[in-house]
């Protein structure tokens, strides 16, 4: 038994005023004002699943390890460390103690002037209770962070002398008591308290550590701040037995031994942690710019994510690659999406699951499952820019799934492919909206430096990022790396400094900084997207219909084009350059393309001409005239596959080219040759020899094949994974408190007990089915309340004060004074009745 265990038994509440101390975290949630309970709630959402019965109730939950772990890992480092010097401290504690275990015998003014708050907050979390004079840190907290050989604690701290003694031997402890140089005692008990109060004692310890040697003291330097525990031989070194004699060290095994808790602390000026860490680190300014500067950066970069998007979905257009068997996109195919974007491997995983998250991708669903853009993706084509650019950004600021998390392994060890399973991490949206906040905190224009805003991070929920440390490392850094780079790719930064749009999306302040909570603000989402696009479309670059035609068969478009042009223009050129200008390419097989959708010579002429600030270069002519000129000139059907063409001569010398061999080619007239390939073998066949070819139909017409012909079925995103209950409402938190209350006062009303059968504490009444109904009925007639036991018909038992009203047809309709409303009970189900004390009618 510890020392703050027999503290606890011996200890007798003091009475402050005309109101006892609470004795429980019930009694001191009961002292609470409704205020201090839907903070409370607010603060652990968790407990309100389902509203508890009471106040009871609601201290037992708030005590389960499930719930105290979750709060503990809400909590920053300060709190934490705050809550681990209680795990330390005698239990209870007097304020002043706590305080010395973080000050130190030396004190510090900012641990002095932050302890308040810690400790308010501990409070209202119902992590602590008790007055200042004994605070308690509920049994389940206590048990998570005090020290054990199994779970060291992060102040480095051991266990005490009592703990560490409980095993030993009375002789052993005589021993020890007396080579300190302390009388013999009659027990263990009070030879342990003597040992202690030696190493509590800092006059009587700083003696007894003059007449160590240096060795012995370098070897309690190796161990004061953790960990406690050290290996020794079966015949330690001269300095190792002098510790070991005069209990400076104390043995936990045969070979193992440890600092007891007193003597760290003795050694370490009173303090339980190297470094507490009472101020939040301030993010640090790495460059300042312009808040000009910092917008049109922002919005290029935003143009540019509008661009990229276009250009991935409308290379899927006719269905993109496949869905591996375990669901997700293959490496190769990832590899392929990457290059075609000229990106980074990652940054492709990230263009393709904002799209998922967005909505304008998804698998078709059918049985050789494919990806493909969904209906959703032509209706966001037609949107103006900052009105997509916002469609992409909100979905973004909530979705949990976690690109940069894909290539990793997840826990059976199998690889997380892009856009598959298991790539949700819920504390994400929660990061991504906390390093945007803190963005927000610093000036305007000033880009963060990111390690101190890392450090950051890591004080404000240091649990969270060890919990996730076998992810390869601090989970809540890693979100926060990818959040200031996805931030900067999506244009929410420009030059690592938030926007004016961004700081509109997140309903914060446009000309200063807001404060560090200042998120949400009660504004739905799409008002705040919708503000955002408004700012950010006077910033982008309005959208053009003309280009600029060059003599090296190229095309420039001296900004975006408009959504007409820039889709006939993708048909007829390839983009061979992308950026402030977009540079297009005039090829055989581009035009080509543009013959295959159904255009002529003459379509193309004519709409460069009306769409070119320069006169149409004669190479360009030229192209489009010798490729129609070609165009059709054989016809490719199916037989298996044919191939006709009224000059028998070019058939020749398809026949007579090698590069025909794999196409199984044989005449079977002068103008038909006949394949052993499919269509569209044949096609890319001859197309890859330098012909021209046109696929027919079966009554000889040229079939025209258009870009967009693709899509999914609808589609909905993929919703986020909630970290935990969801923050309740006013209302709701509200309508919670007063159910607590209500039933809670029913449950510590004072009723009349029967004298021949009182019943016992905390149990239901039990009367008779004829006693039940005539008390109830002389309550209805007297209007008076009553206590009754029920059971529900799930088997649910609960105790209710009501107020009788009508009793008829074996029902009783009552006023509940615990769910503040009328309701009928079926008499069956009322386990018995008891008149209420006449101090509680």
């Amino acid at each position: 038994m510890g020392i703050g265990e027999l503290d606890r038994e011996a200890h007798v509440p003091e009475v402050t005023g005309a109101a006892a101390a609470p004795r429980t975290l019930a009694e001191a949630l009961r002292a609470r004002g409704d205020e201090g309970l839907a903070a409370l709630l607010r603060a652990r959402p968790d407990l309100l699943s389902p509203v508890p019965n009471d106040l009871t109730q609601l201290a037992t939950r708030a005590g389960t390890r499930g719930s105290v772990v979750r709060a503990l890992e809400r909590l920053d480092r300060f709190a934490l460390q705050t809550a681990e010097a209680l795990a330390v401290a005698p239990d209870p504690a007097p304020y002043a103690v706590l305080l010395g275990l973080l000050t130190g015998d030396e004190g510090d003014a900012e641990i002095e002037a932050a302890l308040p708050g810690a400790v308010a907050l501990l409070r209202e979390q119902a992590l602590v209770w008790g007055e200042d004079d004994r605070l308690r840190l509920v049994r389940t907290a206590r048990e998570l962070l005090a020290p054990s050989a199994q779970h060291p604690s992060p102040t480095g701290l051991g266990p005490t002398v009592a703990e560490a003694t409980s095993g030993m031997s009375p002789g052993r402890v005589q021993e020890i008591i007396a080579a300190a140089g302390l009388p013999a005692t009659h027990d263990p008990v009070s030879a342990v308290a003597a040992l202690t109060g030696l190493f509590t004692d800092r006059d009587r310890m700083g003696a007894l550590l003059d007449t160590a040697s240096a060795d012995a003291l370098s070897v309690l330097d190796r161990l004061v701040w953790g960990p406690p525990y050290g290996e020794v031989t079966a015949k330690p070194a001269a300095p190792v037995q002098w510790l070991r004699d005069h209990g400076l060290l104390l043995p936990v095994s045969a070979r193992t031994m440890v600092l007891p808790r007193e003597v760290a602390l003795h050694l370490r000026g009173g303090r339980a942690h190297r470094a507490p860490e009472p101020v939040a680190p301030v993010p640090g300014v790495l460059r300042e710019y312009r808040p000009q500067v910092v917008d049109s950066a922002a919005a290029g970069q935003a143009q540019l994510a509008l661009a990229t998007v276009e250009e991935l979905l409308k290379s899927w257009d006719r269905g993109g690659p496949p869905v591996l068997r375990a669901g997700g996109l293959s490496v190769r195919d990832l590899k392929r999406t990457a290059a075609a974007l000229d990106v980074s491997e990652e940054t492709a995983a990230f263009w393709l699951e904002l799209c998922y998250g967005a909505g304008l991708l998804a698998s078709d669903g059918e049985a050789d499952e494919r990806y493909a853009p969904t209906p959703a993706y032509d209706d966001w084509l037609d949107l103006p820019p900052a009105e997509r650019w916002a469609l992409l950004v909100t979905p973004w600021l909530t979705a949990t799934r976690t690109p940069g998390v894909a290539g990793g392994q997840d826990t059976k060890g199998r690889t997380l492919s892009v856009l598959g399973p298991d790539l949700d991490r819920s504390p994400a949206p929660e990061v991504r909206h906390r390093v945007l906040g803190l963005l927000a905190t610093l000036p305007p224009g000033s880009a963060v430096e990111p390690e101190s805003l890392f450090a950051r991070l890591r004080w404000e929920r240091p649990l969270r990022g060890a919990s996730a440390a076998g992810e390869g490392g601090d989970l809540r850094s890693r979100l926060a790396r990818w959040a200031l780079a996805e931030a900067e790719l999506l244009g929410l930064t420009g030059r690592g400094a938030l926007s004016g749009p961004a700081r509109a999306l997140l309903n914060l302040p446009l000309a200063e900084a807001a404060p560090a909570g200042a998120l949400g603000g009660g504004v739905e989402p799409s008002v705040a997207a919708g503000r955002a696009a408004t700012l950010l479309a006077p910033l982008l670059p309005e959208a053009v219909d003309h280009v600029l035609l060059q003599a090296d068969l190229t095309a420039v478009a001296p900004g975006p084009l408009r959504r007409p042009l820039a889709d006939a223009l993708a048909v007829l050129a390839d983009v061979e350059s992308k950026g402030g200008a977009t540079v297009y390419r005039f090829t055989p097989g581009s035009v080509r393309r543009a013959l295959d959708s159904g255009q002529t010579a003459t379509d193309l002429h004519e709409f460069l001409k009306a769409h070119a600030r320069t006169p149409v270069p004669q190479p360009l002519a030229y192209l489009i005239d010798d490729v129609a000129r070609r165009h059709g000139h054989l016809r490719v059907g199916a037989a298996s596959a044919y191939v006709r063409c009224d000059d028998d001569t070019v058939l020749g010398e398809i026949l007579a080219d090698r590069r025909s061999a794999s196409l199984g080619l044989r005449r079977l007239a002068p103008t038909v040759l006949a394949a052993q390939t499919d269509p569209t073998s044949l096609l890319d066949g001859l197309r890859s020899m330098g012909y021209a070819p046109a696929a027919e139909s079966t009554t000889g017409d040229v079939l025209i094949t258009r870009a967009d012909v693709y899509r999914t079925g609808a589609r909905t995103a993929p919703v986020p994974v909630p970290d935990g209950p969801p923050a309740p409402d006013t209302t709701l938190l509200g309508a919670a408190v007063k159910a607590i209350r209500a039933g809670d006062r029913a449950a510590t009303a004072v009723r009349k007990e029967p004298a021949a059968a009182p019943a016992a504490a905390g149990a239901l009444p039990r009367t008779s089915a004829a006693e039940t109904l005539a008390t109830v009925q002389a309550a209805a007639m007297t209007g008076s309340a009553v206590w009754i036991g029920y059971v529900n018909a799930e088997g649910g038992a609960s105790q209710r004060v009501i107020a009788p009203v009508r009793v008829e047809g074996g029902f009783v309709t009552a006023y509940d004074h615990t769910a503040d409303e009328v309701r009928t009970y079926p008499l069956h189900r009322i386990t018995g009745v008891a008149e209420l004390a006449d101090d509680q009618v």
